[in-house]
């Protein structure tokens, strides 16, 4: 029985809250044409010009701060209790990483870099050109850390150091370790658009990948890429895996189980999240090999949502789409794009 004198909830999350209080503009829908063309708006308390990628794939398992450093500027130093891997998108610079024990460590990079700010550390960002600004495509946890925690004082204020994240053993140059099933480990990549990728043949279209852990984190990644005329096998996850396209030039299928098809065009510098369980399939209509980062939750290491069969046939209870049980009008559409393009399939190859 409703009870008119009682107090309603409010309905904001902490997120939303946080979204308000920081005056950042949100960018929503289904994808990012260029986030090099990204409009900004000023972030005072981090010194920067940014904004929000609140993307529907995203599904607040987290989201993506845009951010632009004008020449010769820094972002405020910050630490927080939510993880964050950050893409270069334009400019070289610098970042400094210390934590409450001393532990210190510097290092550079530029476009097409990628590295992860371990958990907690203090952080600052530097552009060190003194002509041309920096953008950075940070994927983080955020949304769901402050709906779990909901007290802003203790994600950006605990003091706690995770030294199994961050010491003396931290190594910021591009090393790492190799594990099975093409497993890379660091916390460091210098450029992914140079990253040695290896043959995944159950993906289709002679494909080759990464899969990437990051600083000990929860999140991860991976690098993929497919040959000119070629397209992936469609196939569907959890939320909030955000495509960013290195190189190459195609459209992406997105689709709800039984609902129409939503077809997304890309070039480099674009970004795709499929949202929870919705079947996705990456096509090349351009004339040079299509290379795309995926920054997501699924990490082999530190699993925290359920992990799908996403190599695994439909048919044997996977959640893969093979190229014979796929819907005709799918390699229609992409013969049809081919031509216009000027371009000719090899599917028939693969």
């Amino acid at each position: 029985m409703t009870q008119p004198d009682l107090p309603s909830i409010q309905r904001p999350t902490a997120y939303e809250t946080w979204l308000a209080d920081e005056g950042l503009g949100v960018i929503a829908g289904l994808h990012i044409e260029d986030l090099r063309t990204v409009e900004l708006g000023d972030w005072a308390r981090r010194g920067c010009r940014a904004v929000v990628a609140r993307l529907e794939g995203a599904e607040d398992v987290n989201d993506a701060h845009i951010i632009e450093l004008a020449p010769a500027s820094s972002t405020e130093p910050e630490r927080h209790l939510y993880e964050e891997l950050v893409y270069v998108v334009s400019g070289r610079g610098t970042t400094e990483l210390w934590n409450g024990q001393g532990d210190r460590s510097t290092f550079e990079w530029h476009a097409g870099s990628l590295f992860s700010v371990p958990l907690n550390v203090f952080s600052r960002h530097h552009n060190t050109s003194g002509k041309e600004p920096v953008r950075f495509y940070s994927v983080t946890s955020a949304p769901l850390v402050m709906r779990l925690f909901h007290n802003r004082e203790f994600i950006y204020g605990c003091d706690f150091d995770f030294t199994d994240r961050f010491g003396p053993q931290s190594s910021f140059a591009g090393d790492g370790t190799a594990y099975q099933r093409r497993v890379w480990e660091t916390n460091f990549i210098p450029d992914v658009a140079a990253m040695e990728l290896k043959a995944w043949d159950a993906r289709g279209a002679g494909g080759t990948n990464i899969m990437l852990e990051l600083a000990d984190s929860s999140m991860c990644g991976h690098i993929s890429q497919f040959p000119v005329g070629t397209y992936k096998k469609a196939h569907r996850h959890t939320a909030g895996a955000h495509v960013i396209v290195v190189d190459g030039v195609g459209f992406s299928l997105l689709w709800a189980e039984g609902d129409p098809m939503q077809q997304v065009r890309w070039k480099a510098g674009s970004v795709v999240v499929p949202p929870e369980r919705w079947f996705h399939q990456h096509f090349n209509t351009g004339t040079t090999p299509a290379r795309y980062l995926a920054l997501r939750w699924g990490s082999k290491k530190y699993p925290v949502f359920r992990n799908y069969q996403i190599d695994k046939p439909t048919t044997q209870g996977g959640d893969q789409i093979e190229y014979e049980d796929e819907d005709p009008a799918v390699r229609a559409m992409f013969e049809a794009e081919l031509a216009g393009n000027g371009g000719q399939s090899r599917m028939a190859d693969v």
